[in-house]
């Protein structure tokens, strides 16, 4: 079935495997992109996650001291990510990780990808790193304290605890090692931090805003934008965008080269400004100085939106229900050229304006 896999441990691997219909359904509807960002974000910076993160940070002090000198990556990042995959090791899955990427690997929107994914995890059982009874997690395959894809495990996974295996199951040494290696890989810039809170001034132009638009913090600081204490920010040419994930009335953040990183290990900005925020709270710092707008966008709602959109010229690209990157900057085109706040967000405004438009 693949190059290099024994026999036996293809046979033990595929004498078990049942479909798993309900993956198929959870492909479709992944939370980072169908929530809100105040929903996601809710469910995740929590009390108990900034509190057990702490505790942890400290009670593994000389391993996080130790994977910081190797990668430059900061503990409280490894608590971020610890924390929002499987809650501190609590929770891996319950699928069978080889069932479910069959299943996925015979569903032809992403066929390729996932059998790719099924073929690591064999070569994974075949090194002796994780037995087969250990392939048990999430619906998309991903396995152990950092919730590592089986390629993704296969490129970066170290043995962090000198045992001889890369056990991201059942060694936190290796899989907080094995975070921190992906990370610097990845291209992790020691010395400098995700991105920050921050306030923009009245009048400011919002179409400014989204990941596309990058800008020194100079530039920015000249823009009148300050930190969430109210203070001017550094001017430096460090590279920043500014992103409202709320639109105008939420938080708003500066996010620099690290946060693309973060990206790199889930491309959902919503889990990317989650990770930040808890890592923050980790490391002792407050509450966002905004609160959180109550919004609730409706999977068929905004694939109505995005037909909409690209009805009148905005290209918002397939309607899939999706508030993404093309989604916002179709939002912020169509904000921008009827007079309001091109924010990116949809907002009872826009909803309202495009229904007066397209609708008879």
């Amino acid at each position: 079935i693949d190059d290099g896999v024994s026999p036996p441990t293809v046979r033990t691997i595929f004498d078990n495997v049942t479909q798993l219909p309900r993956v198929i359904d959870i492909d479709r509807s992944q939370p980072e992109f169908t929530q809100t960002f105040t929903d996601y974000y809710k469910r995740r910076v929590t009390d108990y996650r900034i509190t057990q993160g702490r505790n942890l940070m400290a009670s593994h002090g000389p391993l996080l001291a130790r994977i910081q000198a190797e990668t430059g990556v900061p503990p409280q990042y490894l608590m971020a990510f610890w924390g929002l995959e499987t809650n501190f090791g609590s929770y891996f899955g319950t699928l069978s990780i080889p069932s479910a990427l069959t299943t996925l690997a015979c569903d032809s929107r992403r066929s390729a990808f996932f059998k790719q994914e099924l073929f690591a995890t064999l070569h994974i059982v075949d090194a002796g790193d994780i037995t087969p009874d250990e392939l048990v997690g999430s619906w998309a395959g991903a396995l152990g304290h950092m919730q590592f894809m089986p390629t993704t495990y296969r490129a970066h996974a170290v043995d962090g605890d000198g045992d001889g295996r890369k056990d991201l199951v059942g060694s936190i040494d290796d899989a907080l090692m094995s975070g921190a290696k992906y990370l610097a890989n990845a291209g992790w810039q020691p010395g400098f931090r995700w991105g920050r809170e921050v306030k923009i001034p009245r009048g400011f132009d919002y179409a400014l805003t989204g990941s596309d638009q990058w800008r020194s913090l100079t530039t920015w600081r000249q823009m009148g934008i300050l930190d969430a204490f109210g203070q001017p920010i550094p001017a430096a040419e460090t590279e920043a965008a500014l992103l409202v994930p709320s639109g105008h009335k939420g938080p708003a953040f500066l996010v620099y080269s690290n946060f693309k990183v973060i990206m790199k290990w889930n491309r959902s900005e919503s889990y990317a400004l989650s990770v930040g925020r808890l890592a923050d709270r980790i490391a002792g710092a407050g509450r966002l100085s905004v609160p959180l707008p109550e919004t609730k966008l409706a999977t068929q709602a905004m694939m109505d939106l995005q037909h909409d959109l690209n009805q009148l010229g905005f290209d918002a690209g397939k309607p899939d229900g999706v508030l993404g990157p093309s989604t916002r900057s179709a939002i912020r085109a169509f904000q921008q050229k009827n007079g309001q706040i091109a924010d990116g967000y949809p907002s009872e405004a826009v909803f309202g304006l495009l229904a007066s438009l397209t609708k008879p």
